[in-house]
């Protein structure tokens, strides 16, 4: 009789210290496939080639419908009409180039220094850098998990190859990217940002931001982007992201 007395008690300790103990710790490993899938899946997101997103961006009474261009693996091209002319910029997965007629500037021009890094990182649109993170050279860190306005999430570090670090935040429920923070360099002056993401919606199998809000961190304010619509697998040409060649200048005096 004590020994089933006390194996019934150690069967009670044992039950009971199972419901006391904390769950396995997630790995980020886990938590990047769980990611992966509530987008839609990596098969899915490795599949598309080629995409174009229309909208609009909005900073302050100023408003900028856009449209961005993208073709795997890292072709780029952003068109923005503001005050009646149209800026562009572009990067075929070399050489990144601008058009800034608001500054003046109606020809082509190459861009290099951190402006070429930003746009590099820019062409990594679909995919985002915590795909094949190791592939592409990155490092990624589980922090843990902290309250995103209220909503909990999963907390990353993402040190990309160029050294760059920011920090992203995943819906800890949904497994989707509500925020991210990092820093921007430029010239020589440093300058952090943040990024809130919501108003997702399928496209194709995949989940989509339709609505996201860039700002200087801790500032009241920023540039609101919405996503009015997205293509997959449309047709694009190679050509859209080569810098064109400057315009030949006009003669001066004419012909005689």
């Amino acid at each position: 009789m004590k020994r089933s007395c006390a194996a019934a008690l150690a069967a009670t300790l044992f039950a009971a210290w199972l419901t006391a103990a904390p769950a396995a710790a997630e790995t980020l490993d886990e938590i990047l496939d769980r990611h992966f899938a509530a987008v839609g899946g990596r098969d899915k997101i490795a599949a598309v080639e080629t995409a174009r997103l229309t909208g609009r961006q909005q900073f302050g009474p100023q408003e900028a419908p856009f449209t961005i261009t993208w073709k795997r693996p890292s072709k780029l091209r952003l068109e923005f009409t503001l005050q009646g002319m149209t800026g562009i910029q572009a990067f075929d997965g070399e050489q990144a180039w601008m058009v800034m007629p608001f500054l003046g500037k109606t020809d082509p021009e190459a861009v290099t220094g951190d402006d070429f890094k930003d746009m590099e990182q820019q062409a990594d649109l679909i995919e985002g850098s915590l795909f094949n993170w190791r592939e592409k050279g990155h490092t990624v860190e589980l922090v843990g998990k902290e309250a995103v306005e209220g909503t909990e999430a999963w907390k990353l570090k993402l040190t990309r190859k160029s050294g760059d670090v920011s920090y992203v935040w995943l819906d800890a429920e949904a497994m989707l990217q509500i925020k991210a923070e990092g820093k921007r360099k430029r010239g020589d002056q440093e300058m952090e940002f943040e990024s809130t993401m919501g108003d997702y919606k399928e496209v194709g199998g995949l989940m989509f931001p339709h609505s996201i809000e860039q700002r200087p961190k801790g500032a009241p304010q920023g540039m609101t982007i919405t996503v009015e619509k997205v293509e997959l697998g449309v047709a694009i040409d190679d050509e859209i992201f080569r810098m064109p060649a400057p315009k030949p200048a006009a003669a001066a005096g004419g012909a005689r």
